[in-house]
């Protein structure tokens, strides 16, 4: 599909730096929102820069939100001795879903990644700290990604807490529900017999 137009050339080329959209995906989005009706392109386009210019980073775990502190930090219901460390702030959504956690978060920004030059220092390693250090904090959950980049994370922010005296633990790891074992990966496999739980 290709478009005679300088506008809609100008679209594919914005929708296509978005991630995992090439120009394909980007062209078949400009021809959708041609056949919209314009008040829902107006309300698309709203809402894009309702997004640039409210949302904040909430000054306690940076998360994404409306207002400083964050809901989640600001709720007197949550229990704010446990923490769970996760690296951006889709993670504390995807936790929220399960309803299964009722604790506060720290959101790092990013892992520990020497091949894409990000070091300690370039995540909220310190905050988390001083976070720690100045509360009632009891336990720390590493809810960090089970790959390479997510390891060399815990594994440094687990040594920095060891002084402290606290609980630190990981999320578990091992085969999904549904899963078979015929079919798991090795790596997988292994973590979740180390993983395994009393019955």
């Amino acid at each position: 599909m290709q478009f005679t137009s300088e506008s809609v050339e100008t679209l594919v080329e914005q929708f296509s730096r978005l991630p995992t959209i090439g120009r394909k995906t980007a062209r078949r989005l400009v021809a959708f929102v041609l056949k919209m009706p314009r008040d829902q392109v107006e309300l698309l386009a709203s809402a894009l820069i309702a997004v640039k210019d409210r949302v904040i980073h909430c000054s306690n775990c940076f998360t994404v939100t409306d207002t400083d502190p964050c809901p989640i930090c600001s709720s007197a219901k949550r229990d704010s001795t446990t923490i769970c460390v996760v690296e951006e702030p889709g993670d504390v959504t995807a936790i929220e879903r399960t309803h299964g956690y009722n604790g506060v978060y720290h959101v790092l920004g990013g892992v520990i990644s020497p091949l894409d030059g990000i070091g300690p220092e370039d995540l909220r390693i310190r905050e988390l700290l001083a976070r720690v250090q100045n509360s009632s904090i009891t336990e720390v959950i590493l809810g960090v990604n089970p790959n390479v980049e997510g390891d060399t994370t815990a594994y440094y922010i687990s040594e920095l807490l060891r002084p402290f005296d606290i609980q630190i633990s990981r999320l578990a790891r091992g085969i999904p529900i549904g899963g078979n074992l015929e079919f798991t990966d090795e790596a997988t496999l292994g973590r979740a017999l180390e993983s395994r739980v009393a019955v």
